[in-house]
């Protein structure tokens, strides 16, 4: 299984576009270890040659131009056989709307994600210029999916799911009812080699439906929004923890470092990092602590091979 991190930073990038706070002034400065980033996309892929991307950020364009086995093979071609979204944020589905060129696609969501992105948006007729130009495939709680292409190949990995406790996208506040599908961590099982990977990227607490998808995965990629709960509000950039936004921390006695401890993982990466956490920081404190309980943070252009 190749796994490809297209970008690793949570809604708004890093450094982000209005924020002078000392991650993204020291990024922008040079004054900080730390390495820009697009907003969180992966693509993944059983062969190297057909890729299922993970998220589609807004950045999904250069992301795409930034690795070469997402390039076109011929004059109207791609190698993304198809698209799973973990939720309907607009940083997971606005690349969507960058897809449109005449290309079928192939979404893989939960009902709630289809209908929050499609229902009363007026963009989303862009992906319906023609007959099955999307197919959308219902994501269920526990189901294994087998994952395929628009022509109905088999992409030679198989989805299952896990809700992931959360709050439905901002924009749709007020207007749906709460869902847990709203947010789900999944799982992907390679079929010819049996090796998996988990990808949590938005969660506010680990749960043993979600635990049960990341212990024993060869490869586990897990929300690492905030270090600490109040981080926006230690800052001084806002007033919601990342608990009610719908992230765990990382850091701390209930963060995701301590209560995954006895993980059993072959990798284990953090990923989705707002710009606010000193994660970014190569030189950190948090860094290091991160470091020694077995955790890597991603980066954009991270590569593993499972």
């Amino acid at each position: 299984m190749h796994v490809r991190v297209l970008g690793s930073a949570a809604g708004g990038g890093f450094p982000q576009w209005n924020c002078a706070c000392r991650l993204c002034r020291g990024v922008r400065e040079g004054t900080v270890k730390a390495s820009p980033r697009t907003q969180e996309s992966t693509a993944v892929s059983a062969d190297g040659e057909r890729w299922v991307l993970l998220n589609t950020s807004p950045e999904i364009r250069s992301q795409i131009e930034a690795f070469p086995a997402l390039h076109p093979k011929a004059p109207r071609h791609t190698p993304i056989g198809a698209i799973v979204l973990t939720n309907g944020d607009l940083d997971h589905v606005l690349g969507l709307l960058s897809l449109r060129e005449s290309q079928p696609l192939v979404v893989y969501a939960a009902p709630c994600v289809r209908r929050g992105f499609i229902e009363g948006n007026s963009l989303a007729r862009t992906l319906s210029r023609f007959p099955g130009q999307v197919t959308w495939h219902d994501i269920a709680d526990g189901t294994d999916i087998p994952l395929a292409d628009p022509e109905g190949a088999p992409l030679g990995l198989t989805l299952r799911a896990a809700p992931a406790p959360g709050r439905p996208p901002p924009h749709l506040k007020g207007h749906v009812e709460d869902d847990p599908l709203e947010s789900i961590g999944i799982a992907l099982t390679e079929t010819e080699t049996g090796r998996r990977m988990a990808y949590v990227p938005g969660t506010a607490a680990i749960t043993p439906a979600l635990r049960g998808l990341m212990d024993g995965a060869d490869a586990v990629f897990l929300d690492g929004t905030c270090w600490s709960d109040d981080e926006l509000i230690a800052q001084k950039l806002g007033t919601a923890t990342a608990t009610s936004m719908g992230h765990v921390p990382v850091g701390g006695g209930g963060g995701s470092l301590a209560s995954l401890a006895g993980l059993e993982a072959g990798r284990r990466v953090l990923i989705h990092l707002n710009n606010t956490n000193p994660l970014l920081d190569e030189e950190s404190a948090e860094r290091r602590e991160a470091e020694r309980a077995g955790w890597t943070v991603a980066h954009d252009g991270m590569e593993i091979v499972l």
